[in-house]
């Protein structure tokens, strides 16, 4: 297992900064309870193993003023390597891209969008996507609400496994 590595205050410390990435090095501490320099040693080395890839605000799109989040379904011509990293370099210069995957059947990618308004996005669909280099096909499915936004790991599941398998 990927984690095998990580003892269980590593992975604690991992579930605190999940849930809230910005309290303190000394209230991290307290809660995987252990004291503040060696919490703060664990975490460095999280972030230097790559752990943790970074820390960030989670930001209301639409209170923003980003009405629109669309999921592009993007088949490509040529599934050569080459042309595959040619267009995953195309999206991470698209600013209305804000995830990129690589899937495996029928699809090649799906790409996660917004924008401020359908045409500013249709203007996108229309003049960078369909028409960039070795795209076949573009389906697009329009996000009427979202249920459940998570990001992360569920901490628990992977809790649940290592207590299994010892």
């Amino acid at each position: 297992m990927a984690n095998s590595r990580l003892d269980e205050i590593d992975r604690r410390i991992l579930a605190e900064l999940q849930a809230d990435g910005r309290m303190t090095n000394v209230e991290l501490a307290s809660r995987v309870g252990i004291s503040a320099p060696p919490c703060l040693r664990r975490v460095r080395t999280l972030e230097e193993q790559g752990y943790i890839r970074g820390y960030h605000a989670d930001v209301d799109a639409r209170e923003l003023g980003f009405e629109v989040q669309v999921y592009a379904m993007v088949g490509l011509q040529s599934q050569a390597e080459a042309d595959l990293s040619a267009f995953e370099k195309r999206c991470n210069n698209w600013p209305l891209v804000r995830e990129c995957h690589m899937l495996n059947g029928e699809v090649d990618f799906i790409l996660k969008c917004v924008a401020p308004d359908l045409s500013t996005f249709q203007r996108f669909l229309t003049e960078e996507l369909t028409a960039a280099d070795n795209v076949g096909s573009v389906k697009t499915s329009l996000v009427i609400r979202g249920a459940k936004d998570e990001p992360g790991v569920p901490f628990d599941v992977l809790e649940a496994r290592l207590s299994q398998s010892a």
